[in-house]
Formats: C-alpha cells, sequence, structure tokens
C-alpha cells in the first residue's frame, strides 16, 4: 500500500502565474507559506504549488498574495539538468488536487474590490 497525499493550509506568498496552453490547458503555480511553530522561531516553510484545470482557473481569478488557502495534494519531484554545471537538480511541488479558499468575510470583501477597479 502506498500513500502520498499533502494537506497544508497557509498564506499565498505570490500572485498566481498562470500558463495557458494551445492544447486548452491551464496551469498555475503560487507559493504557500505554512508556520511552523517552534521553540526557536516561527519562521514559515514555503511550499510551491502547481494547479492544473479548473482549479487553476480558479486560483487564478480569486486566490492573490496574501490570501488564506487550504490544498489539499500530492509530494511529486520536478527534475532539470542545470545549464551551467550539468548536474541534475530537482525541487518539490505540491500537485494539488483541492483548493479551498480560506479568510474572513473582510479578506473576500477586499478581493471583491480589486475586481471592481
Amino acid at each position: 500500500m502506498s500513500i502520498n497525499v499533502v494537506t497544508l493550509v497557509g498564506r499565498v506568498g505570490t500572485d498566481p502565474d498562470m500558463k495557458y496552453f494551445e492544447s486548452g490547458k491551464v496551469k498555475c503555480r503560487l507559493t504557500l507559506a505554512v508556520n511552523r511553530r517552534s521553540r526557536n522561531s516561527d519562521e514559515p516553510d514555503w511550499f510551491t504549488l502547481e494547479l492544473w484545470g479548473k482549479t487553476a482557473e480558479v486560483a487564478g481569478n480569486y486566490v492573490k498574495k496574501g490570501k488564506q488557502i487550504a490544498v489539499k495534494g500530492s509530494l511529486k519531484f520536478d527534475s532539470w539538468s542545470d545549464r551551467n554545471t550539468g548536474i541534475t537538480r530537482s525541487s518539490p511541488i505540491i500537485q494539488v488536487d483541492q483548493l479551498e479558499l480560506l479568510g474572513s468575510k473582510r479578506d473576500a470583501d477586499d478581493m471583491g474590490d480589486d475586481f471592481n477597479n
């Protein structure tokens, strides 16, 4: 049996980076800061999120930097060859399947103000 499930709640660190492909697919990337409480500091852990399809479109329309969200997905690793050294590098990515918009009514009102400008 194998399980690869990641659930995170945090604040968005960047506005969504949307990419539209000729095939009609939509991809969104953004970062998420999740506070990890420890005795020494309250520094956040940063995660790169990747969303596809309708979930990506929702993120593009309703998510902005600072918005609190919850995501559920799986952990994957993007790999590439470094142009300068030829060394294979990798980076963890959270492949998001479910997105939930969180936050207060005020957050929603602020979002509405931005769409009306």
